[in-house]
């Protein structure tokens, strides 16, 4: 066997091994999402037993400002959009679009968190934190685990970009933002259930 089909035999191989590690991890990656499904479904759980034990306190209608809300609603939905773009420069191989899209993607995210931060410290300096009663107890701890696990995203999406700089769009990478695209996507259709029970119900 010539030194050349034996060095495609290796070559292949490798591709083959680096194909199973990928579909292994992202497989992987969504028993993860299904468990964060079952963390946020116990939350709304809670938030419904909840939702009506004002203690004397202010209600989601008195609280709640649905356009301010829904500025952040549509940041996120948008960024999921600039993650597809990402996700189709990345089929292309076009690693600077790659990187374009994942810019555009983290600062929606971040103005999605700043808003966020400044609905909290407002409430808190409002009188209406989350020991002022159980419903919004329960509020903080719903739209604050969402927030945390989009957090969480951003620095995992800037990691990322830093690997993409320097390595490319490798097989490894490629996996990595196969999976971070699940997450974010997840965490969409997280809000829309969060904006649909906690807001938009909250205000009738």
């Amino acid at each position: 066997m010539s030194s050349e089909v034996m060095s495609n035999h290796a070559a292949h191989a490798e591709e083959h091994e680096h194909h199973e590690s990928g579909s292994n991890t992202v497989f992987g990656f969504w028993v993860y999402l299904m468990t964060d499904c079952v963390l946020f479904a116990t939350i709304f759980a809670t938030y419904a037993v909840l939702s009506n034990s004002f203690a004397g306190g202010p209600t989601g209608e008195e609280l709640f400002e649905l356009p301010f809300v829904l500025v952040e609603t549509f940041l996120l939905l948008i960024s999921s959009f600039t993650y597809g773009l990402a996700m189709l420069a990345l089929n292309k191989g076009n690693k600077s679009q790659v990187l374009t899209w994942l810019v555009a993607t983290f600062l929606l995210g971040a103005g999605f968190i700043g808003m966020e931060i400044y609905e909290f410290h407002h409430l808190i300096v409002e009188g209406a934190g989350p020991d002022r009663s159980a419903f919004l107890s329960a509020f903080f701890t719903l739209v604050g685990t969402h927030g945390l696990h989009v957090t969480l995203g951003l620095i995992w999406m800037i990691v990322l970009m830093v690997q993409v700089m320097t390595k490319g769009l490798t097989a490894t990478n490629n996996t990595r933002l196969m999976c971070l695209s699940l997450f974010w996507h997840f965490l969409d259709v997280i809000w829309i259930c969060v904006f649909t029970i906690v807001y938009l119900m909250g205000v009738m």
